[in-house]
């Protein structure tokens, strides 16, 4: 998935209905695409070019991993 996709448009988070947001792996890192709620510091993965967006699929993620995550959001 990249950043101009346009399911990218009309994907919301499941539990706050906002707009997700792109999280693009760093090359240095062996990460995982992942859709990102910053209002809710949520992270749903993405595997094999399918969102997983069940409540139960987002991971919570701590005050410090948000700050990193708010870099590597896709404009």
């Amino acid at each position: 998935m990249n950043h101009d996709d346009p399911l990218l448009k009309i994907l919301a988070c499941p539990l706050d209905k906002g707009p997700l947001h792109l999280l693009v792996p760093e090359s240095s890192l062996k990460e995982d695409e992942a859709l990102y709620n910053p209002r809710l510091h949520r992270r749903y993965p993405i595997v094999d070019g399918i969102p997983q967006l069940l409540p139960s699929s987002g991971e919570q993620v701590t005050e410090d991993e948000h700050e990193e995550l708010l870099k590597r959001m896709a404009p």
